[in-house]
């Protein structure tokens, strides 16, 4: 494989790769929130149990050493007690001992090594058992074979490798090795006397070591750290979204400002720096809502005070006696005249003062392609099935005609492709004309620009048509069609209720 193809493949896995995680990742700020709380509770008690467990087994271990070394010299004192008896006295000893019920420790004497089952190693009994046979090898010095081991107590033999601790008479061991419900692994300490004779001895460790276990946590701690962590997620959850509730208006608003300028201030409230966003964005809504107060009457004052004059100049035009200079004189004053009107119903056209309204855009679309459907089809709208569309109508219907007009009159037959997404309504409009030079695409919707040498029109429908639909937040974009013709694509987010 060439290093380019290797390159290639390894992009495209990690994209694919990106893909697939993206869905994943949280989006919203309650979910981001929610999440990072949750990790962050998650390495601190992690990082809280480390440091506890480690804390903890180092006293555990410490304890339990030392209470093995004081057991361990306890068994040394047994072994060598029963060493100090005569060997036809050990079993009386050993018998008056078992009808009393037992002493802390079983013993026996038995003529071979005891098979034992050992538990699972950890480091709870590793420990144990090099303390127990360090003390014993110290206190007992003239005795090699010394074996030490844990087991359970059902699988444990006694006396002999055929029997069990539970085939003895409960008076002999229950007491001593016995501890129900728990049943506790068992110590087993055998020590080689002579050739053909052991010293059994078994016991149970002193609590808190009975179990030998070696958990990190428990259950009840996990119960705990459960409960709090959910505890914490549910009053944090609560909390931001409460916070969130005005930068979500907020967000409502601005997205809506684009349609709706003369939409209500809104609540200053939450958090200090939401309230200053808000006040900025109530104090932006206000200067905007001026500025096209304004404007408007600058042009309706330009409209009025145009009008006077042109028309002046049109009479005295009517009393120069040249013909050809009055013929040019009026057609220069048509001219001014056309761009005036022009300017003003680019204006007109969009800044439409209008309530933002959920339209049936298939209603609407198959109303405009009617009306150029008189003589025989030239408009076709793709049957398609759309959600209601919130916009204001008159704008969007100005729009979606001016764009249809120019590509049926320089198209001669136009296709309108409607079709929903997630996020926008998106529009496809193909007409089948000589297109548009690629030099000249973004001339077309500048004003009084056109490419038809014909008196009909103003060259304002195209960037009348972009200006509505940014005003909705959208986007226009034109391109040329492989098989030839123009086409249009409009994508018009879908506004929230604010």
């Amino acid at each position: 494989m060439k290093i380019e193809d290797y390159s290639e493949w390894y992009q495209d896995g990690w994209q694919l790769l990106r893909d697939q995680i993206a869905p994943l990742i949280p989006r919203s700020l309650v979910s981001r929130t929610l999440w990072l709380t949750l990790l962050s509770v998650i390495l601190a008690q992690l990082i809280a149990t480390g440091i506890w467990y480690t804390q903890t087994k180092y006293r555990e271990l410490e304890g339990l050493r030392s209470t093995s070394a004081s057991m361990a010299n306890n068994f040394a004192s047994t072994v060598n007690y029963f060493q100090s008896l005569p060997t036809e006295y050990r079993h009386i000893i050993l018998e008056q001992l078992r009808n009393m019920g037992g002493t802390r420790f079983f013993v026996s004497f038995n003529e071979e090594e005891i098979d034992i089952e050992p538990i699972p190693n950890n480091e709870t009994k590793q420990a144990a058992v090099e303390v127990f046979q360090e003390v014993l090898h110290k206190k007992l010095p003239r005795l090699q074979h010394i074996n030490v081991e844990f087991s359970k107590p059902e699988s444990l033999h006694v006396l002999s490798n055929d029997i069990l601790l539970t085939d003895l008479p409960k008076s002999w061991a229950h007491y001593t090795l016995s501890l129900e419900p728990l049943n506790p692994p068992i110590l087993v300490v055998q020590i080689e006397l002579a050739k053909d004779e052991w010293f059994y001895i078994a016991a149970l460790l002193p609590s808190p070591y009975v179990m030998m276990e070696d958990e990190v946590i428990s259950n009840q701690q996990i119960f705990f750290i459960l409960f709090i962590t959910a505890l914490l997620m549910t009053f944090t959850y609560t909390m931001v979204r409460k916070q969130v509730k005005p930068l979500k208006r907020l967000a409502q608003a601005a997205n809506a400002l684009s349609m709706d300028i003369d939409q209500p201030p809104l609540k200053e409230q939450g958090a200090s720096e939401l309230v200053t966003a808000t006040q900025a964005f109530n104090r932006m809504q206000m200067r905007l809502r001026r500025y096209i107060e304004d404007r408007e009457r600058l042009f309706s004052s330009i409209s009025h005070d145009l009008k006077t004059p042109i028309t002046r100049l049109r009479i005295r035009a009517e009393l120069i006696e040249d013909e050809q200079r009055t013929l040019k004189f009026n057609r220069d004053l048509d001219e001014l005249e056309m761009m005036v009107k022009g300017a003003l119903q680019a204006v007109k056209d969009t800044d439409i003062h209008e309530n933002i309204e959920e339209v049936d855009v298939m209603e609407m679309l198959s109303s405009i392609a009617e009306s150029h459907n008189a003589g025989h089809q030239k408009v076709y709208v793709h049957p398609a099935l759309l959600f209601p569309f919130r916009c204001k109508p008159l704008a969007l219907k100005r729009c979606l005609s001016n764009l249809i007009d120019n590509g049926v009159k320089y198209g001669y037959y136009v296709t309108v492709i409607p079709y929903d997404t997630p996020e926008a309504l998106e529009l496809v409009i193909k007409d089948e004309g000589p297109g548009i030079p690629e030099e000249q695409m973004e001339d077309v919707f500048k004003p009084h620009f056109r490419l038809a040498t014909d008196k009909d029109g103003h060259g304002l429908g195209m960037g009348i048509a972009k200006s509505i639909v940014h005003a909705h937040g959208g986007e226009m974009s034109i391109q040329n069609r492989m098989e030839g013709g123009l086409q249009v694509r409009v994508s018009l987010p879908r506004a929230s209720e604010s």
